[in-house]
């Protein structure tokens, strides 16, 4: 039974083959888009290999990727927003995967790393208009960066949020390596870097709740 070749299959290799030799060229436009769009992404690489400089200066064993960071902080971008009906989840989720997008050319810039404040922004800010220009205004070129501004300057509702998940991620990261061992030298200086730093309600709530479980755990 299974030996003899079924009707309904030659009827679908026909039709495949049929529609492979009748595939056309995309139009110029088509093939523009794409280029643009294969550039962008192929930039982007660099956020799922570069490891956040913080953990690698603390000897952090296997440190998350920028990409590690950007991914969980746009998920506590949803749940967050999903809390406050004032606020705009599809923009706080952008908001997240954009924030440190820059980073995938200028690399994890601390302010251990002895570039200014001016400076970083300036570096981050040339990386922004480049891919404004590298994805055009049809694939959301103007808007990315306008997001990644507003960010920067954290003054919308949205803003101060993701400003605060940005510290939540890092130090919720920090309480987990602490609680595997896998560091060589103390992660204080990630929580007390943020403390008292928090701009919403959701930020302190999260904190306090990372640092009741840290707390738990030193005891």
């Amino acid at each position: 039974m299974a030996d003899q070749p079924s009707p309904d299959n030659d009827a679908c290799n026909n039709t495949a083959a049929a529609a492979s030799t009748s595939v056309t060229a995309p139009d110029d436009a088509t093939a523009t888009a794409a280029t643009r769009a294969i550039n962008f992404l192929t930039l982007t690489r660099s956020l799922k290999t570069i490891k956040r400089t913080g953990w690698v200066m603390r000897g952090v064993h296997h440190p998350e990727s920028i990409a590690d960071h950007m991914y969980r902080m746009s998920l506590m971008a949803m749940i967050a927003s999903f809390s406050n009906g004032a606020l705009d989840t599809n923009k706080c989720i952008k908001l997240a995967l954009i924030h440190d997008l820059a980073e995938a050319k200028v690399g994890d810039i601390t302010p251990h790393c002895g570039v200014s404040d001016d400076d970083k922004y300036n570096l981050e800010l040339s990386t922004m208009e480049e891919i404004r220009s590298m994805l055009g205004s049809t694939m959301g070129g103007d808007e990315i960066i306008a997001l990644w501004k507003e960010y920067e300057e954290g003054c919308t509702e949205e803003a101060k949020l993701l400003k605060d998940l940005d510290k939540i991620e890092m130090i919720l990261q920090a309480q987990e390596y602490e609680a595997e061992g896998s560091h060589e030298l103390s992660l204080d200086q990630f929580f007390s870097s943020t403390e008292g730093k928090w701009r919403t309600e959701i930020g302190k709530a999260w904190a306090a709740e990372i640092i009741s479980r840290r707390k738990r755990k030193e005891s």
